[in-house]
């Protein structure tokens, strides 16, 4: 539908900071939270028109949520992509960063055209590394780390050859350096003297370091207690961390009394879409809680896992 330019209006139900960082090409960002809030304020006007909702994959509940919201607000033609962002990656097809992403998040950006014309204009902060020199180029640089790509006609490529390198998280930024012009995003020119690529994970706000979270999950840490916020099904079917407790995100607000205040709270969940949600919902009821930004099948994230 996105390469026949069929009209749709695409929502990324996933919390803003996941959608900042790589969305699918034209997606609108509504959270579930902001959708349940606003409503149809949000949505097209005509109720026929082709809504089409996604988020963190098959177990994410988040896009069918928003689904059932619109459902309910008498639009007639919705769908959902169950399978969402992860699927969307995996196939090596395009997401975008948003610029403030961009700006301001702690990204590799990589100039992937041709040496002078780098030189000769550049995204501010960007490495530059022609296409040729990529695969090389990236052969230290930590496998977590979000890479921003842009080019020309080597984009797609890139793309393939950059995940191939087993990189989670890649994006484009769109409209390459002359969109990136047209938005005023800010350029700089001449002599390139950062050639090569230097990077160091950077807690945002709000999260765990996986140090911390394994701690918490091994028993090392006594005043710590991890909730994992999936579904009963998927903690079923494969399984739960040791020291963790179960308690679904949309079960949170019924049931936080559970939860102690004189302790910290780590939240995961698959993605980190659901555990980011559910440390905002626990904030604003002064829990000392961060969560965990990671995909729990990444093998990174190696803590023991008890099963059913």
């Amino acid at each position: 539908m996105i390469s026949a330019k069929t009209p749709v209006f695409l929502v990324d139900s996933r919390p803003p900071a996941r959608f900042d960082q790589a969305h699918l090409p034209g997606a609108h960002s509504i959270p579930l939270p902001v959708l349940e809030k606003k409503q149809a304020e949000l949505l097209p006007k005509e109720k026929d028109a082709l809504l089409i909702f996604y988020c963190g994959g098959i177990t994410c509940p988040l896009s069918p949520a928003s689904a059932t919201i619109a459902k309910k607000l008498g639009y007639t033609n919705i769908r959902v992509y169950n399978e969402g962002e992860p699927a969307w990656s995996k196939a090596k097809l395009p997401l975008y960063s948003t610029a403030e992403f961009i700006k301001n998040g702690n990204v590799v950006l990589v100039d992937i055209r041709p040496s002078q014309q780098a030189i000769d204009g550049r995204i501010k902060g960007a490495y530059s590394v022609p296409f040729a020199t990529l695969e090389e180029k990236l052969r230290d640089v930590p496998r977590n780390a979000p890479i921003v790509l842009y080019g020309q006609q080597e984009a797609a490529e890139a793309i393939s050859l950059v995940r191939d390198e087993d990189f989670s998280n890649v994006s484009l930024v769109e409209g390459g350096y002359g969109g990136w012009i047209k938005s005023g995003g800010e350029t700089e020119k001449g002599p390139i003297y950062n050639t090569e690529i230097k990077w160091v994970r950077k807690l945002g706000k709000g999260e765990v370091s996986l140090a911390d979270f394994r701690k918490a999950a091994s028993g090392e840490d006594k005043d710590a207690i991890i909730v994992d916020a999936r579904t009963k099904e998927e903690v079923a079917e494969l399984g739960r961390f040791k020291n963790s407790i179960n308690i679904p995100l949309d079960e949170i607000p019924a049931r936080m009394q559970e939860l102690p205040k004189n302790k910290k709270i780590y939240v995961h969940c698959s993605t980190g879409a659901r555990a980011d949600m559910a440390y905002n919902e626990l904030v604003k009821h002064n829990f000392n809680v961060k969560f965990l930004l990671l995909n729990i099948r990444d093998g990174a994230c190696d803590c023991e896992i008890i099963r059913p």
